[in-house]
């Protein structure tokens, strides 16, 4: 059976998503979605450790060896991803339980849960295919799905900002489709190692460096890199609460690793950094918008919006350490994947809670939580400060990497923008904060307030957790990050 466990990590969340659209229960279904993810769970933590212990691993779908069939190729990086997009989804399905059931039509709960499913079996799709086609499928599963999470939150402005979402991320699917199209064009493949090894044979041709300026383009729309982001925040502010957590955890980390996994390994470091100069585009977007998304952030009333804002920023994070094309910067790149969809989903699931009692997310409607939801605001704290990058916390381990990286080139300018918007994440966290536990609870308000449910509480807190023990001890991550960098950039271990 452990030889199956590639395309099983995809076929069993397929099938329960069919099985939770056919029972229409919706206790039945969150039962299925809990088994399905822990059990997807499992198989990538068992992935993740053969694959250290084994090396790349390589799935023949339907006995067809590649490049003629489909292949499933698991190595260190993906495997990485797989771990962070299940252990999310594993975190966030206990949370949806009560979260949903607030939030959602109780006649859509079942159809929530086959959603999320989809959306879940879709970036784990992205994750572990071999083959850029399935990319694209696996990219529109995962997407259309999302676009069906989101119009259920209670809002109506959840309707517009999924349909907006539709269009931007209709708009990049098909910038995407085009360059692969044009990539199966010239080498005639669509296996990604096939293609790694072709493409160098045809380069000259003009029609490669469009196809890269098409991908560029497409996977910056999914990922929300500045200045194409505008589908994010609305996205995650008008979202069921449960559904704001896992996509913020996860489909923008996919869709960084899929921009890792292009430019690195199909068109190769050469043609993506040294002919193509990526590096002179990413790197003014990721410090643009790791500045100006936390400036924005800082004037928001809607903390969800705040906590949008911020993810554009943290994005540029990420962005920022790739573009440094270095070991150093790699490592922390990668790593912020992790340590980001920890301290996000934190934050995202806290105020799920909050949103569970008091019906709003406001900063003004959250005066005086401090005393009546403790364990939640504590639980922002927590992570807000693993945001800010407060030693001891996963965002300080980022954030360190990220110096050094910067260091290692003298980009002196880029360490003075690093610090300057840890400060910026200050203030904006301080800001919920000072009304949570400075400010009275509002007397005209007589409804009685009390902390969530352990349902919402043991999830949030299982992340907190999380972030501060892999603050503390990050030598399983920085090892897999450092590892998964050198092959990136094929540097020997």
């Amino acid at each position: 059976m452990t030889q199956h466990l590639p395309v099983l990590q995809v076929a069993i969340p397929l099938l329960a998503s069919a099985v939770c659209a056919i029972v229409r229960n919706a206790r039945i279904a969150w039962l299925i979605a809990l088994a399905t993810t822990w059990t997807a769970f499992v198989i990538a933590l068992n992935l993740l450790f053969r694959v250290q212990s084994e090396g790349i691993i390589s799935y023949a779908l339907g006995g067809w060896a590649a490049p003629y069939g489909i292949e499933y190729r698991v190595d260190l990086l993906n495997a990485f991803i797989l771990v962070i997009v299940t252990a999310i989804g594993s975190v966030v399905i206990p949370f949806a339980l009560k979260s949903v059931e607030c939030e959602v039509d109780k006649s859509k709960g079942s159809l929530f849960y086959t959603a999320y499913i989809l959306c879940f079996t879709g970036l784990l799709g992205i994750a572990v295919t071999g083959d850029v086609f399935n990319v694209f499928v696996f990219l529109e599963i995962s997407s259309l799905s999302a676009y069906a999470l989101i119009a259920m939150g209670q809002d109506r402005k959840a309707l517009t900002a999924s349909f907006q979402y539709l269009i931007m991320g209709a708009v990049g699917a098909t910038f995407i489709v085009i360059g692969i199209g044009l990539m199966y064009v010239m080498t005639g493949t669509l296996n990604m190692a096939d293609l790694a090894a072709r493409i160098p044979e045809v380069r000259a041709n003009r029609t490669i460096p469009v196809a890269f300026g098409f991908l560029t383009v497409g996977i910056s729309l999914k990922l929300a890199l500045f200045p194409l982001h505008l589908w994010l925040p609305n996205a995650y502010t008008y979202a069921p609460s449960a559904v704001t957590a896992f996509i913020a955890s996860t489909a923008t980390k996919v869709a960084v690793y899929v921009l890792l996994r292009f430019f690195f390994t199909i068109f190769g470091i050469a043609f993506s950094f040294d002919i193509m100069q990526l590096h002179i585009v990413l790197l003014p977007l990721a410090l643009i918008a790791i500045f100006s998304m936390s400036l924005v952030a800082i004037f928001q009333q809607n903390v969800k919006r705040m906590m949008a804002y911020s993810s554009l920023a943290q994005i540029g994070y990420m962005i920022l350490g790739i573009s440094m094309v270095s070991v150093t910067g790699l490592t922390a790149g990668i790593i912020h994947l992790f340590n980001h969809a920890m301290m996000k989903g934190a934050l995202f699931m806290a105020l799920g809670c909050v949103m569970y009692r008091i019906g709003s997310v406001d900063i003004s409607a959250m005066r005086g939580l401090g005393k009546r939801m403790p364990w939640t605001m504590a639980a922002f704290v927590g992570a807000g400060l693993s945001l800010i990058g407060v030693p001891l916390t996963v965002g300080f381990i980022s954030k360190w990497y990220l110096i050094l990286g910067a260091l290692e080139q003298s980009w002196w300018p880029v360490v003075v923008v690093v610090l300057i918007t840890s400060l910026m994440a200050v203030v904006y966290i301080w800001r919920v904060v000072e009304v949570a536990y400075f400010k009275d609870y509002p007397d005209y308000d007589c409804k009685p307030v009390c902390e969530a449910p352990l349902g919402l509480l043991v999830p949030t807190w299982v992340l907190v957790a999380t972030s501060f023990y892999f603050g503390i001890d990050a030598s399983f991550t920085t090892k897999i990050a450092e590892a998964a960098a050198r092959t990136l950039l094929g540097i020997g271990l």
